[in-house]
C-alpha cells in the first residue's frame, strides 16, 4: 500500500515514522491484518535509510501494533486493548461533534418529503413512485447498450446542456404528451427538478429579489430560494390553484398549475391567462413545475402555461423522478432562447453535466417507445390506487375529512370539515405508531391555520390500501374521540 509520512525538517526520523504509523493504526487508516511495505521498499519511498524504517517497525512490533511473520512480512496487529482505546476516542469525538469548525452560515432545514428510510407496513408517503413498476428489463438493456457504445470513450467532458439525443427525445415527448413548445436547443438536462430550480434561481435572481410561491406549497423550492437570498412571499391557493389576484410585485413566481402541490387543484384557463398578464406587466418570470403531469386519470389536461406564453416568460420544469425513479436524478428545463446560455453556463459550473450512461439509456427508452409504454402501464396501476384511496377515505373518514378532487398525480389531499377541531400532526403521529405513514398538511404551509392529511399511493400496493386506511381511520378516531 502507499504510505505517506511527513519527515521534512530536523529531528529523529525513526520517531516520526513510528508516530505516523502508530496513529494510522489507532485511527483506523491501517486496519488489523493489513500488510505493510517491506522496510527496504518503504525506506526507498521516503528517501531515508533502511535502518530508520527498521527501528520504527521494531518499536511498533514490541508495543503490539505490528506483528512480523517470517517469510510473509509485517502486518497490523492492533491488540484488543488498543482497539478499545481507539473506539473510546471515536465515541468521544462523536459526542462532542468532532473537530471545532466555524458555525456554517446555512444550517440544514427540515424536509417534509424525506425522512430516514424505515420499515413501515402501510406507506402513504407523498412523492414516491412504486419501484416495482420500474421497467427494469428495458432499463438494463439500455444501460448495457450505453456501456458498449461510445458514450464512455470520449476524451472530453460532455455538453452541460445534456446529450443532444436525450434533449431531442425530451422535446419530442413533451410536444406529444403535454403540447409543450420545445426544441433540443431549448432543453437543459438537470439532476432532478431541484437542480433545475437551483440553476434558475442562480441565473434569474439577485439577493433581495421578491419571489412568490404557492401556500401551501412545495417546501424544498421555497427553502432553496431563501438560501439564494430571495425574499419569499407566500400566496394563498384554493381548490382551483393559485389566487393570481393576490400576487405581490415580484421578480419570479413558482407555480404547479397542472396539479397544485399539495392540494391537487388545477389552475383554470382564466387564471392562467391572468398569471401571464401579471408576469408581463411586472416584467417577471414564471416557473411552471409540471412535476407529475404524466399520470392523469380524468379529462385531458389544460395546455401548460408554457404553451400559452407568447412573451418567453415561462420556464417549464419537469422530472423523471416520478415516472422512473428518484435515484436516477434526471430532470429538465425548457427555457426561452434568451435564458439557455446562462443555464448552460450555470450547469457547467455546478457539476458540468449529468452521467452520460444514464442520459444515453434514458434517450434509448424515449426513442424506442419503451418509456411511453411504461407510463401507460404505470398509469393504469396508479389509477386503480387513486380510486381505492379516494373511496376508502370517503367511506371511513367522510365524517371528519373531505377528499379534495384530483385527477392527476400520486397523492390525494384530505381536508377536515372543521379545522379548529382537527389536529393533523397528532393524527400522523398516532398513525405512525400503528404502522401507517401519512404526512400532515401543516408541514407544507407557511401561514398558520391549515389542517389536513396527504395520502400518497405510489409506495403502497392496491391490496394493502383498505387495511392501511382502516388503521388510519382508527388513529383519527383515537385522537379525536371527543
Amino acid at each position: 500500500m502507499e504510505i505517506h509520512v511527513a519527515i521534512d525538517g530536523r529531528g529523529d526520523r525513526a520517531e516520526r515514522v513510528y508516530r505516523h504509523l502508530r496513529d494510522a493504526v489507532l485511527d483506523g487508516r491501517l486496519r488489523r491484518g493489513e500488510r505493510l511495505p517491506a522496510t527496504r521498499e518503504l525506506a526507498a519511498r521516503l528517501g531515508v535509510s533502511r535502518s530508520t524504517v527498521s527501528t520504527a517497525y521494531e518499536r511498533l512490533t514490541a508495543e503490539g501494533y505490528l506483528v512480523a511473520r517470517v517469510g510473509s512480512g509485517t502486518f497490523v496487529a492492533l491488540p484488543a486493548a488498543v482497539a478499545a482505546a481507539a473506539s473510546a476516542r471515536a465515541a468521544s469525538a462523536s459526542r462532542s461533534g468532532g473537530a471545532a469548525l466555524p458555525a456554517p452560515a446555512w444550517r440544514g432545514l427540515p424536509d417534509p418529503l424525506w425522512s430516514e428510510p424505515r420499515a413501515i407496513a402501510y406507506d402513504f408517503s407523498v412523492g414516491s413512485p412504486d419501484p416495482a413498476l420500474f421497467p427494469g428489463d428495458a432499463w438494463r438493456r439500455s444501460v448495457a447498450a450505453a456501456l458498449r457504445g461510445p458514450a464512455l470513450r470520449r476524451a472530453h467532458y460532455a455538453d452541460p446542456s445534456g446529450l443532444e439525443r436525450l434533449r431531442a427525445g425530451i422535446a419530442r415527448h413533451l410536444g406529444l404528451s403535454r403540447s409543450v413548445v420545445a426544441t433540443p436547443d431549448s432543453v437543459v438536462v438537470t439532476s432532478g427538478a431541484q437542480q433545475a430550480f437551483d440553476l434558475l434561481g442562480r441565473t434569474l435572481l439577485r439577493p433581495g429579489d421578491t419571489v412568490a410561491v404557492e401556500d401551501p406549497g412545495y417546501p424544498p423550492v421555497r427553502q432553496l430560494l431563501e438560501q439564494l437570498g430571495a425574499r419569499v412571499v407566500p400566496v394563498p391557493v384554493d381548490e382551483h390553484g393559485l389566487l393570481v389576484d393576490r400576487l405581490p410585485p415580484a421578480r419570479l413566481v413558482y407555480v404547479t398549475p397542472s396539479h397544485q402541490f399539495p392540494l391537487g387543484g388545477v389552475l383554470s384557463l382564466e387564471r392562467r391567462m391572468a398569471l401571464l398578464d401579471w408576469a408581463r406587466s411586472h416584467d417577471a418570470v414564471v416557473i411552471e413545475d409540471d412535476y407529475d403531469s404524466e399520470f392523469r386519470f380524468g379529462a385531458r389536461a389544460l395546455d401548460p402555461l408554457q404553451r400559452l406564453d407568447g412573451d418567453g416568460r415561462v420556464v417549464y420544469v419537469g422530472t423523471f423522478s416520478k415516472t422512473m425513479l428518484p435515484g436516477l436524478r434526471l430532470g429538465f428545463v425548457v427555457a426561452p432562447p434568451s435564458l439557455v446560455p446562462a443555464l448552460r453556463s450555470a450547469k457547467r459550473l455546478t457539476d458540468w453535466h449529468n452521467d452520460v450512461v444514464t442520459q444515453t439509456a434514458m434517450a434509448s427508452l424515449l426513442d424506442s417507445g419503451a418509456f411511453a409504454s411504461h407510463v401507460r402501464r404505470a398509469s393504469r396501476a396508479y389509477e386503480e390506487r387513486h380510486a381505492r384511496v379516494g373511496a376508502e377515505a370517503a367511506a371511513l373518514l367522510g365524517g371528519r375529512l373531505d377528499v379534495v378532487p384530483s385527477a392527476a398525480g400520486l397523492h390525494l389531499a384530505l381536508l377536515p370539515r372543521d379545522r379548529e377541531l382537527f389536529d393533523s400532526t397528532r393524527v400522523a403521529e398516532a398513525a405512525a405508531i400503528a404502522g401507517v405513514a401519512v404526512q400532515p398538511l401543516p408541514r407544507f404551509a407557511l401561514t398558520p391555520g391549515w389542517e389536513g392529511l396527504l395520502l400518497g399511493f405510489g409506495s403502497i400496493a392496491a391490496d394493502d390500501i383498505p387495511d392501511g386506511m382502516r388503521l388510519l381511520a382508527e388513529a383519527v378516531g383515537r385522537t379525536h374521540s371527543g
